[in-house]
């Protein structure tokens, strides 16, 4: 670092030189040794930020006269001050001044913007593997022990002794490769097997049990691995994660992997090597995994192993209509075919006659394409760019028939069909329904702009003019005669089961639109059937205002018509109405309930009942019923009505026409007054018949303060309401009776306004005015 700063000072001290002989003030040479550390640096921040290099300032301190000796000068004093440590005092000033340098440096020199890198433009193919933060990669420790598994320090063994004898050993590796059980010597088993190390552990327990796994000695022994032990394994190269990792002595190769994260973006994914005592043992293949589920590169890793991966060394981009686009490493003397199957294969869409790609000759790019016979042998370069179309939304050999033929839609265009004629018999023939005045043919030409050929049907087909061939893309439509006028519809109305739309048929008749509809409705009448036909050309004896006709007819109930209306046919667009009979309607009812005889639903015989003619159908009024608290419902809502009044006087306004849904409720007499509102307690009190209006008042604590007390009303049970009256200075209070509800509106104070200036001078001014006014009119 002390080098750098010095340095810097060096062409600071040439820079100052520069800086004093453009602005004038020194007409000569300045000797570097007048110039003092401070000056330089800041001379040559100003530099730097003026876009100067250091070579730049170098060489206009040697057009500008400096001599090499000044400057071999300033090169010795800057050698002085590098052997002259900054003492404690000034160190954190001259670390600030070095800050400072740097900073100045940074944000002055402007940086260069970076190109996008290559791998960026699309993933990796197998890097989603190692991205994958659901998936699971660790060793099966639960598996059976691998037959060429080697042991070593910290692995345990399992010693089960079973039959005559029954002993267990759990024996663990010791750091010297020993195990030891019982009182018996130990037993060297690292580097050794499962199977050899077996055999030695029974040769040793052969001493203490002498008919061990011998025939017919009645006590056998099995050995197996218990815990494992732990290894440690280098990773590093172009890996994401480099390290070492401490795995599971059963982990593989595989495993290892997944755990750094598997290769960078500039690593390899076919070129990783696994080392061990500092010979290659295998060099892994990932893609031999990821495409064909090959594992014979997942080999067992040991202790000290290392994992080199190495830096990719062709990579080639595949994009468009494959399967699986993304960035694909290319091994020496794989072809583009091999590309091809990493990535799954075209899509059914795909473009393969001729596939467009990009490729870096060392100076610029260059487009080439690849033809389908020459995938096999391409050779992909580093870089290279492949991109796979899609073929063309259109059909080389079709032509498109519609409408009037048996067999509609795509054909092939070949001898069979490269005319209209041809075409319309490989169509199984025109349909008897056609309409053959007219036909045309869409068709684009050669500029590909649409356009419509037209021609007689009738006359093609009869050979009457020369057959037209077609082309490919054309479209064919014959039309049928119904296509070619508004569908022919009659409209049932009225009192039919199925009311609507029914299709016109030629000869169809009242009985038979009847008949469509579903039949006569429950209340339907067959008589004064009244049919509504549009005019169109017969108006004779027709006022010129009347725009349609209207018949009547009789059909009975079992759709039989009399001889005269049996002529008479229904036409296209008639509007058929059935009437219903005048006195068919469905059962009205009424509900009364409470303190009745016979409460219940009621069914309104006449149209003229009234609420009184509904007392006497439910068998009177029980003794406790209350009359003056009885309600009366229509539609859900209440209606007030004083029974006891129209009781009395049935002839009264208020004794409403029953209507279906209706409901009276009678109740018994309430023994409470309800007090809402500006009271001082608002509460419910009992009934007393000794009560005036003011005993409620106090006993709800009397009026409040901003009660409107001329506002009081009472609501009574049936739903009427009165409001207290005032006549000069004498109030009339409204009765109260059981179940009433006295509420007192609260008043709400009016806020005075104060009158500003300007309005008080306003009114001044108008008074004046009016005065004067009154005043000339007076002395007129």
């Amino acid at each position: 670092m002390h080098c750098s700063i010095l340095r810097k000072l060096f062409f600071s001290g040439i820079l100052l030189f520069i800086l004093q002989t453009q602005t004038t003030v020194f007409a000569q040479t300045v000797d570097p040794n007048s110039i003092s550390n401070e000056q330089a640096v800041e001379f040559y921040k100003k530099a730097k930020a003026s876009g100067l290099s250091d070579m730049d300032i170098e060489q206009a301190a040697l057009q500008k006269g400096y001599t090499l000796d000044q400057i071999s000068a300033m090169r010795n004093r800057l050698q002085q001050a590098q052997t002259s440590a900054p003492t404690q005092t000034n160190r954190s000033a001259t670390d600030e001044s070095r800050r400072k340098i740097a900073d100045s440096t940074l944000v002055k020199v402007k940086p260069i913007s970076k190109l996008p890198k290559e791998d960026s433009i699309r993933q990796i193919f197998g890097a989603s593997f190692f991205e994958n933060s659901a998936m699971s990669f660790e060793p099966n420790l639960r598996i059976a022990t691998p037959r060429n598994y080697i042991l070593g320090p910290d692995d345990e063994l399992v010693v089960d002794i079973y039959g005559n004898s029954v002993d267990n050993f759990r024996l663990k590796v010791s750091p010297e490769g020993t195990v030891k059980m019982l009182n018996l010597a130990p037993v060297q088993v690292s580097g050794l097997t499962i199977e050899q190390a077996s055999e030695r552990i029974i040769n040793r327990l052969r001493t203490a049990y002498s008919t061990l796994n011998r025939p017919g000695g009645g006590t056998y022994s099995t050995i197996t691995l218990g815990n494992v032990r732990s290894i440690q394994v280098m990773i590093t190269g172009e890996v994401t994660r480099p390290g070492s990792y401490t795995l599971p002595s059963l982990a593989t190769a595989f495993n290892a992997l997944y755990q750094s994260g598997g290769p960078n973006s500039n690593g390899s994914y076919r070129n990783i090597e696994i080392i061990r005592n500092g010979k290659i043992i295998r060099t892994v293949d990932l893609y031999g995994f990821l495409v064909d589920a090959n594992l014979k590169d997942n080999i067992s890793m040991q202790d000290q192993d290392i994992i080199l991966i190495r830096p990719y060394e062709k990579r080639v981009e595949l994009s468009g209509e494959v399967k699986h686009p993304a960035l694909f490493e290319v091994k020496q003397g794989e072809t583009f075919k091999d590309v091809i199957r990493y990535a799954g294969g075209f899509t059914p869409n795909a473009y393969a006659a001729s596939i467009q790609f990009r490729r870096n000759t060392g100076k610029e790019l260059k487009v080439g394409s690849v033809q389908a016979d020459e995938i096999n042998t391409l050779i992909p370069e580093n870089g290279d760019n492949y991109r796979v179309g899609r073929i063309l939304n259109r059909i080389e050999n079709r032509v498109v028939i519609d409408g009037g033929v048996y067999r509609d839609g795509e054909y092939p265009i070949d001898e069979q069909t490269n005319t209209v004629k041809k075409l319309i018999k490989k169509a199984d023939g025109l349909r008897e329904d056609v309409f053959l005045n007219r036909a045309i043919i869409e068709r684009k030409n050669e500029t590909l702009r649409p356009e419509i050929i037209s021609f007689d049907l009738g006359k093609l087909m009869n050979g009457e003019i020369e057959d037209i061939a077609l082309k490919r893309e054309d479209h064919i439509f014959i039309k049928t005669i119904d296509e070619l006028k508004e569908a022919y519809l009659i409209t049932v109305a009225g009192a039919v089961i199925n009311p609507g739309t029914i299709d016109y048929h030629d000869g169809i008749t009242v009985a038979d639109a009847v008949f469509k509809s579903g039949g006569y409705m429950e209340g339907g009448i067959p008589y004064r059937i009244e049919v509504s036909r549009r005019i169109k050309n017969d108006t004779a004896s027709i006022p010129s205002s009347q725009n349609v006709r209207i018949f009547s007819l009789d059909v009975d109930e079992n759709l039989k018509l009399n001889p005269e209306d049996e002529k008479f046919k229904l036409s296209p667009f008639d509007v058929v109405y059935v009437r219903k009979s005048p006195r068919y309607e469905q059962q009205k009812a009424v509900t009364i309930v409470g303190e009745i005889m016979y409460p219940g639903t009621y069914t309104i015989l006449t149209n003229f009942e009234r609420i009184t003619d509904l007392i006497p159908k439910a068998g009177g009024m029980k003794a406790e019923a209350y009359i003056r608290g009885a309600r009366f419902y229509r539609n859900r809502e209440l209606v007030a009505v004083d029974l006891n009044a129209i009781l009395e006087e049935p002839s009264l306004p208020s004794n409403l026409l029953l209507q279906n849904g209706d409901s009276l409720r009678i109740p018994t007499k309430s023994e409470t007054v309800r007090i809402l509102g500006g009271v001082q307690n608002p509460s419910v009190v009992n009934f007393d018949p000794a009560f005036s209006f003011k005993d409620y008042i106090s006993q709800a604590g009397g009026f409040s303060e901003n009660a409107w007390k001329s506002r009081v009303y009472v609501s009574y049970p049936n739903g009427r309401t009165f409001r207290s009256k005032k006549f000069l200075f004498f109030t009339s209070r409204p009765k109260v009776e059981p179940g009433s509800i006295v509420t007192v509106p609260i008043e709400e104070k009016k806020v005075n306004r104060q009158i500003s200036p300007g309005e008080r001078i306003a009114i001044i001014s108008m008074i004046t005015t009016v005065a004067i006014s009154l005043f000339s009119i007076l002395r007129n």
